[in-house]
């Protein structure tokens, strides 16, 4: 459904693309996208939660220039803003997840590949090329295949392993409604988790024919990932491994001690539990905890160059930007994505010289104020 969109009329601000994103998909996909779990209280949260930080701008700084770069793992990135890890693109574009993989290349910023996406990491890393990438991990019960998982991403070129821990059957209201599945459109299902060789060895050709569905779920998600096996997991590979989905310091202190590389405060969008806290209203106590040992990455909410602005100076290194890209690939692939982010890089850069901070360390220090 996606039409032929003048770049030059490009949406610029979130309900626009929203807007325009709901035009160029089907109804069903575009709810699997944009929906949260249950009542939706913690998608609204998280977005709300924004509206209850201002912070006091620096005048008069002499800001003739800004540098907006960041190094993370010893590589250096033109902008705090990074590509959340989103399965199943194909529902809103044909080329899902590689004409993503192809504008993150563009952009020099890390493109991180669900275990859901629609293509497999081979294919994910071949759209990529030369661009840094990340894989998203979604630890199964059957350890020898996460394992597989990471080797594969090992092998393809990926520099570091963003574990999800929050990952479980979700209260979808409006895809029960629809009853959307993405797969029930045609697309293969799991096809990382489904081509791996171990999965299809242990469980057979059979399985690729009949109840694929049922067996791939009988190992997947797997609620029942603990601590341990986080140690155990940085036995196996040398890649750094963030762990995603922490909103409570104690959880924070705990991937510290179990070997975790980066942290990143997440509520999964408002996708998974509902009625949790904004996720950047976990932001500051976790930045405390960590201590800036290793990075700290928000997701969650982010809408404009403004958030991005608050969650640094509440204490992230940088930030994941989920639901605009999607808009973006909706309405116009590879190049919509690319204007997304272009936008918000544009976005940030004036927002950093009308803050009088020129480089990231003075948006750090800018002073954060609750008004609500």
């Amino acid at each position: 459904m996606t039409q032929n969109i003048d770049l030059k009329c490009f949406p610029y601000s979130y309900e626009e693309l929203e807007r325009l994103a709901a035009e160029n998909t089907s109804p069903e996909a575009f709810d699997y996208v944009q929906s949260g779990s249950s009542t939706e209280q913690t998608l609204r949260t998280n977005v709300q939660a924004f509206s209850s930080y201002a912070f006091k701008p620096r005048v008069c700084t002499g800001t003739k220039a800004v540098d907006s770069k960041i190094e993370i793992f010893g590589k250096e990135y033109p902008f705090p803003i990074f590509f959340a890890p989103v399965g199943n693109q194909k529902v809103v574009h044909p080329e899902g997840e590689l004409a993503s993989a192809r504008a993150a290349k563009r952009l020099n910023v890390p493109y991180i590949a669900s275990t859901v996406s629609s293509h497999t990491i081979e294919e994910i890393a071949e759209a990529s090329g030369n661009g840094d990438r990340w894989f998203q991990l979604y630890a199964t019960k059957d350890q020898d295949v996460t394992n597989s998982l990471i080797s594969r991403a090992e092998k393809n070129g990926y520099t570091a392993i963003v574990l999800t821990v929050d990952m479980a059957p979700s209260w979808r209201v409006k895809d029960m409604r629809n009853q959307f599945l993405p797969f029930s459109r045609g697309q293969k299902p799991y096809p990382s988790i489904v081509s791996d060789p171990v999965f299809q060895e242990k469980y057979g050709e059979s399985v690729l024919e009949n109840g694929l569905e049922k067996t791939v779920r009988s190992i997947f998600p797997n609620p029942e990932f603990s601590w341990d096996q986080l140690k155990e997991l940085k036995k196996i590979t040398s890649l750094p491994i963030i762990v995603k989905g922490i909103l409570d310091e104690d959880d924070a202190h705990l991937a510290l001690e179990f070997g975790a590389d980066g942290i990143v405060v997440s509520n999964h969008g408002g996708r998974m539990i509902d009625g949790c806290i904004p996720a950047i209203e976990a932001l500051p106590n976790i930045a405390e905890v960590v201590k800036k040992r290793v990075p700290v990455f928000l997701d969650s909410g982010i809408r404009s160059a403004k958030d991005v602005v608050i969650a640094l100076a509440l204490g992230a290194d940088a930030v994941f930007l989920g639901r605009p890209f999607i808009y973006g690939l909706a309405i116009a692939g590879e190049e919509g994505v690319h204007k997304v982010f272009s936008n918000q890089f544009e976005e940030f850069r004036r927002m950093m010289i009308l803050c009088g901070t020129n480089n990231i360390d003075n948006i750090k220090n800018l002073k954060i104020i609750k008004i609500s």
